[in-house]
């Protein structure tokens, strides 16, 4: 009897990324900063990752953001956006 898939492969995706471990729940922070902090700390304690610490991280929220979509309140949206401000700031990337 084959299992019935219970996610999409997106959140398959987000739960076992290849580049990175991520904290559990780290989208779902109320925290930009927070958020940003902890793709920042997975992205640079990885060694798996193809790309830079900073393109891993943003990529990543990139990612979440897109497959989201619609289904993101303008709230939570709002919070993710930021969280890309704190990542650039992180990361010494300010334009």
């Amino acid at each position: 009897m084959s299992e019935k898939k219970s996610k999409k492969w997106s959140q398959q995706v987000t739960d076992n990324s290849d580049a990175m471990d991520l904290d559990k729940d780290v989208f779902t922070q109320r925290s930009a900063k927070k958020i940003a902090d902890s793709l920042k700390q997975s992205a640079e304690q990885s060694h798996r990752r193809k790309a830079s610490p900073f393109q891993s991280a943003m990529s990543m929220l990139n990612f979440y953001i897109n497959r989201a979509g619609d289904q993101l309140s303008k709230s939570r949206r709002t919070t993710l956006e930021k969280a890309k401000a704190e990542l650039r700031k992180d990361f010494g990337r300010e334009p």
